[in-house]
């Protein structure tokens, strides 16, 4: 019987996402990771063959976590665009309650893990997720009704910067999200798409 694996990929970056966490993208060395895990240096390399290679890893490893779940919440609306919206932007809020690490580590963006550097199929998969999620947004606001560009700024503003700039606000800060963050997030987003309707006209006009 094959002996199991000591150190494996996830548990590798586990700690490179704690590492990125508390210290930022710089702090994400092979000695750093092989340390944090009481694992000699080998066993990083063994896995990612460099930095650049681990670094792209604990960064899609992350955002596809994330994506996947807001994706799920953007298409699980039962053709209830509006509440959908609205379920999305609380779920960017609690999302990163429960997993304040990679939150952290999100609002560094991909450029500061050394996207440009990375394999071609790292970047394919970063593209690709990013092509999900904004077909999804996008068809989401074709829903609404949403057929000039300043209609998506909104739905774009209610659905990720808005949530966003409040989980930035208080990660970055150094303090938990509150309480009331969730429904904060989800009553701004509802009360940007409210008058979505008038907002077009008012913009076409």
């Amino acid at each position: 019987m094959a002996r199991p694996t000591r150190y494996d990929t996830s548990l590798l970056l586990d700690a490179a996402v704690r590492l990125a966490a508390e210290g930022g993208p710089s702090a994400v060395t092979m000695a750093a990771v092989a340390k944090a895990v009481g694992a000699p240096s080998g066993s990083v390399y063994h896995r990612f063959p460099s930095r650049t290679a681990l670094l792209a890893e604990v960064w899609l490893r992350t955002v596809e976590r994330f994506q996947e779940g807001y994706v799920a919440v953007l298409t699980a609306s039962g053709g209830a665009p509006r509440e959908a919206a609205v379920a999305a932007s609380r779920h960017v809020v609690a999302w990163s309650r429960t997993n304040r690490d990679e939150a952290a580590l999100l609002l560094h963006g991909p450029e500061a893990f050394g996207k440009d550097d990375w394999a071609p199929e790292q970047r394919d998969r970063a593209d690709a997720g990013n092509r999900r999620v904004f077909g999804e947004i996008a068809a989401l606001g074709a829903a609404l009704g949403v057929s000039h560009p300043v209609e998506a700024e909104r739905i774009a503003l209610a659905l990720i910067d808005l949530p966003l700039a409040l989980v930035r606000r208080h990660v970055r800060g150094g303090a938990g999200l509150p309480a009331h963050a969730e429904q904060l997030a989800a009553d701004s987003t509802a009360l940007l798409l409210s008058d979505l309707p008038v907002s077009a006209v008012r913009a076409r006009a």
